[in-house]
């Protein structure tokens, strides 16, 4: 039988009293926060719904930009059209990005940042492509393209999304088909 050193002894007891240390502490930690959590989380809810430094938005659900957004492409399909569609939220967030069928490989990243464009302004990008000669930084925005094919879609006037379309051959057949899917959001 082999001889253990003192040495080692020590260590290997310094090690087995710290493990079962970290254990009592874990189970005693996980048990306070077994216990307190429900509270906590009540208290955190209630204090949010009165928090008078939240603010609410409205915005689209993702069924009104989906038919939105098909409505748009649906309108270049019947026009013979290859197009890519997106719905951007009031923060210029991706909601939905259809790419149709035949629509060129730039057409998605064009119709998101028409779409992006149409919502931080409040206005059809083929009005905002006019401006630029009065202010020809604007098109250095990062995330903006200042062409036709872009259109709001607001609630009470105000924008909450922004609807892109790209791929037919001119910015006005593509803001026509962006219109259509602001229109489909009415019916």
């Amino acid at each position: 039988m082999k001889k253990t050193s003192v040495r080692a002894k020590v260590l290997t007891g310094t090690v087995a009293a710290a493990a079962l240390a970290a254990a009592t502490v874990g189970a005693v930690s996980a048990s306070a926060e077994a216990t307190d959590t429900p509270a906590v989380a009540a208290a955190a809810v209630k204090a949010d719904t009165q928090n008078k430094n939240l603010a609410q938005t409205t915005g689209l659900t993702i069924e009104a930009a989906t038919k939105a957004a098909q409505a748009a492409l649906d309108a270049a399909a019947k026009a013979g059209q290859r197009v890519s569609v997106a719905v951007v939220d009031r923060d210029g967030v991706t909601r939905v990005l259809l790419k149709g069928d035949g629509a060129g490989p730039q057409s998605p990243e064009s119709a998101e940042r028409k779409a992006f464009t149409a919502v931080s302004w409040n206005a059809p990008t083929s009005e905002l492509a006019k401006r630029l000669a009065q202010a020809p930084n604007l098109k250095d925005i990062p995330g903006t393209l200042f062409l036709g094919g872009g259109a709001p879609v607001q609630s009470k006037g105000a924008p909450v999304a922004g609807i892109g379309v790209a791929g037919a051959p001119s910015g006005d057949l593509d803001e026509q088909f962006a219109q259509a899917g602001v229109e489909a959001l009415g019916r």
